[in-house]
């Protein structure tokens, strides 16, 4: 299977390159630094906790080399989702699939916009890593794991089974669920409850954890994204706050996303995680205090920090 990965970070990176290890062909659209390294080092490096390589390919900053892929890793920042994803209406074949691999869940409503319901894939990917240098991606402890489905249901259930044997075979556990937005909404359970503060206070999963006042926060917001989920549809456990949080103990050492984006002077993920909630809040009627007050926050840190 040919195989293209959009915004080869520390995710796109590490799925990509297990897939080319396994013999597939893989092409890795990058840019900037991140692409010269990749080039000059005759590939992407991955230091795994089951071992070091380094994983061959096409590297290219170009997205017409995509026009073959059979699949698509749709892995950028959700800031970018709309202007990537046009760009590859005209290039990408009809009867390619994009699975993305990107936090939050309203990535998929811009994907289904342009692409149809049919052609798109969601995972929820649960991954520790980073960008250790430009053109090398480090795992941190604990295995990884994707949990894979379809927008249209049974109607892609030979394709979802293809792409998860596919995942399997190159060594990445991979899990098939049939209703993958209920699975992505707990991944952004997490992602709210610990992204935004730890953004926001600049420290790891564990500092939430161990201070008393941010561990009372995390809570709150995840009870307030959870109602959100609720009247949207998505049934969600009420006692799912309070477990996230527990859940948490051996990722205390993580930083999260939203963290190194803004140590690394990149766009933090603000609309996707917090500003989905807040809006889905408002439109359903679910009032979002804590979420709103951490959301107002973190904008007013990124205009000052980015200047936009």
């Amino acid at each position: 299977m040919k195989i293209g990965v959009v915004g080869s970070g520390a995710v796109g990176g590490y799925f990509g390159s297990f897939l080319s290890k396994a013999g597939h062909e893989v092409t890795f659209v990058a840019r900037g630094q991140n692409l010269e390294a990749m080039k000059r080092n005759g590939g992407i490096t991955v230091e795994s906790i089951a071992g070091n390589f380094t994983a061959t390919g096409i590297f290219t900053n170009r997205y017409d080399s995509l026009f073959d892929s059979d699949l698509i890793l749709f892995c950028v920042k959700a800031t970018a989702t709309k202007e990537v994803a046009t760009q590859l209406v005209p290039i990408l074949k009809e009867d390619a699939y994009i699975l993305t691999l990107q936090n939050g869940v309203d990535n998929e409503e811009v994907l289904r916009e342009l692409f149809g319901a049919e052609r798109i894939l969601s995972a929820a990917t649960y991954i520790q890593a980073h960008m250790k240098e430009p053109g090398v991606v480090k795992q941190i402890e604990n295995p990884t794991k994707l949990v894979i489905g379809a927008l249209s249901s049974e109607s892609n259930l030979p394709i979802v089974k293809e792409v998860s044997e596919l995942m399997n075979s190159a060594g990445i556990i991979c899990h098939v669920s049939s209703n993958i937005l209920k699975v992505k909404w707990k991944k952004l359970l997490w992602n709210i409850t610990f992204n935004p503060l730890s953004a926001l206070v600049e420290g790891k999963v564990g500092d939430i954890l161990d201070d008393d006042g941010l561990r009372i926060t995390a809570e709150r917001i995840g009870r307030e994204a959870i109602a959100v989920a609720k009247k949207a549809g998505i049934p969600l456990e009420d006692t799912l706050a309070n477990q996230m949080i527990k859940q948490s103990e051996p990722a205390r050492h993580h930083e999260t996303s939203m963290l190194q984006d803004k140590r690394n002077g990149k766009p933090m993920e603000i609309e996707s995680i917090c500003g989905y909630v807040v809006r889905k809040g408002k439109e359903l009627g679910i009032e979002t205090p804590v979420v709103e007050t951490i959301y107002s926050l973190l904008r007013i840190e990124e205009t000052k920090r980015l200047g936009h």
